[in-house]
């Protein structure tokens, strides 16, 4: 048997889950590099780091629970209404799924055989999939996308915080730089793999827009620093 593998089903979890790890690291790193830019002192920067942390981990969930339950609701929403056009206008349905068979390619009497069939088989999942777009694989799940936020922004902001404790604060801007740019470019290569896309153009895609938050913040800090010193 010929099997072949798709990455599509991975697209909810995969993608809370990357954006939590990068913005860990990221907004972590940046809070780090700004705070260590205007104050030297290890206590300061830990504490930061800290509130950033747990912040940032809650934001981030409460963030994708909203986010993910919004498009859920526009989906119900969608599908409610699909279900009474169904029930009040069958004919009209059929003719239009049809029509949506036509534009892909197929004959208009062929067309007409395939949406019978699949409305006889069950109409609101075949006017759901090929009409809204709509099916058990993108479905969305805002618990499950929360959580991988929430995990995956604490796995990625835990590492600048060991180099927050462990590195040198003579030079902890360029510390935290470095370590965060591997960290980035690892969490790239990570979720290409996992996604089956291009591994190099994601890593450095991610590294230099990490680089570019990181040298606006570092320069925020050290104006601020300046300015209050």
């Amino acid at each position: 048997m010929h099997t072949e593998n798709h990455f599509t089903n991975r697209t909810n979890w995969l993608r809370a889950a990357v954006l939590g790890a990068n913005n860990g690291i990221l907004s972590t790193t940046s809070l780090v590099i700004g705070v260590a830019a205007a104050d030297t002192s290890r206590h300061a920067i830990v504490l930061a780091v800290l509130a950033g942390l747990v912040a940032g981990a809650c934001s981030m969930a409460a963030g994708e629970y909203v986010s993910v339950s919004s498009q859920t609701d526009v989906e119900s929403a969608d599908l409610a209404r699909e279900k009474m056009e169904l029930e009040t206008m069958p004919e009209e349905e059929l003719e239009e799924l049809a029509g949506i068979y036509q534009e892909r390619g197929l004959e208009k009497e062929l067309s007409l055989e395939v949406a019978r069939q699949l409305i006889d088989r069950n109409a609101l999942e075949a006017h759901a999939r090929d009409e809204l777009g709509i099916n058990d694989i993108t479905k969305p799940h805002p618990i499950q996308a929360a959580m991988a936020s929430a995990a995956s922004f604490i796995s990625g902001g835990i590492l600048p915080f060991l180099v927050s404790l462990l590195a040198p604060l003579k030079g902890m801007v360029f510390y935290q730089y470095g370590f965060a740019i591997l960290f980035l470019a690892i969490s790239g290569a990570i979720a290409a793999k996992m996604g089956g896309s291009n591994i190099y153009r994601s890593i450095l895609r991610i590294c230099l827009w990490g680089t570019v938050a990181m040298v606006i913040t570092a320069l925020v800090g050290y104006i601020f620093g300046v300015y209050t010193s």
